[in-house]
């Protein structure tokens, strides 16, 4: 049985695998429709979702399995034992997707379950995204190896992005101003930085020498600056413009892009005029739609996967 959460248990090459089923499952629906019969999954959401609700339930539901959610708050994970509620919910089902504002939750999930358990996104990892964003490389490209540029908060969509990035052969570059709470220690990013393929960029580099970045990247990836539970949170409001603040002059924009080939994602929600300019948003949103659907086509390989121990099918 394995857990989803960061990807260090996970090959490189079960990682390709995942996402070469996810692909085949997309491409031919069909003939995957009932592979999960007769399976059970449950979610559970501590944090607000629109992509990972949908994609988890609908996947399940077309790889022939049922879905099972709950807000955190209408359970009682809020009052109960933990170990106790959730070996009492693997009784029930056959896996467990968490979206919890702590990695200490996940932790205690995945400590005490007897069926595998997916981080739907935490304060550390954000695994399912990043399967999302390389199938859609993969797709873009036709290869593995992507290098990469992502330009924003280091959270845990970066920490899973980047991971996957260097395990499967490409370049990472992060510009990261400011970091994001979060529960990883530094040998997290000297392990990264050890496969000679994570690079950090300093904030204090040259628009100059970014554009080079740029240029050469098949990527450049943002993400929201402020996370989501906190962007309309008036006691954080004050916290959240000296982010705006500190962050502006590192917004994707046209002229960051002009003259490039390079791909841009966002993982969503999108804030349009901060983490990337509405005329770039526009231009690329079919390719950012691509990213979002592909988290349910990455979820049902990663699924097949938990569920049947097989990658060949």
């Amino acid at each position: 049985m394995k857990h989803v959460n960061s990807f260090k248990n996970y090959t490189s090459d079960e990682l390709q695998g995942i996402l070469l089923l996810a692909k085949k499952i997309k491409e031919n629906q069909e003939a995957y429709a009932n592979i999960l019969s007769g399976k059970k999954l449950y979610t559970l959401f501590e944090k607000t979702s629109n992509r990972t609700y949908l994609s988890f339930v609908i996947g399940m539901e077309e790889l022939g399995g049922k879905a099972y959610n709950q807000k955190w708050s209408d359970s009682n994970f809020t009052i109960g034992d933990t170990m106790s509620e959730v070996q009492y919910v693997c009784r029930n089902v056959d896996c467990i997707m968490g979206r919890f504002k702590k990695a200490e939750t996940t932790a205690a999930f995945m400590n005490s379950a007897t069926v595998p358990v997916i981080n739907g996104c935490d304060n550390t990892f954000h695994p399912t995204q990043a399967l999302a964003d390389m199938l859609t490389l993969y797709e873009k490209l036709g290869r593995f190896s992507a290098s990469v540029l992502y330009i924003g908060a280091k959270n845990n969509t970066f920490n899973s992005l980047s991971e996957i990035v260097t395990a499967l052969g490409g370049q990472m570059y992060g510009l990261t101003p400011f970091s994001q709470v979060m529960a990883v220690g530094g040998d997290f990013y000297d392990s990264l930085k050890a496969t000679g393929r994570y690079h950090e960029i300093s904030p204090t580099v040259s628009k100059e020498e970014l554009k080079k970045i740029v240029g050469a990247v098949d990527c450049v990836y943002t993400d929201t600056w402020v996370d989501m539970e906190f962007f309309t949170n008036p006691a954080y409001e004050e916290k959240k413009n000296a982010i705006i603040e500190q962050m502006m002059p590192y917004q994707i924009d046209a002229a960051l892009l002009a003259g490039t080939k390079a791909l841009v994602f966002h993982d969503m929600p999108i804030h349009p005029g901060f983490e990337i300019s509405k005329e770039v948003m526009e231009q690329h949103l079919e390719t950012i739609l691509d990213e979002a659907e592909n988290r349910r086509h990455a979820e049902k390989g990663l699924l097949v996967y938990l569920l049947t121990g097989k990658l060949d099918w």
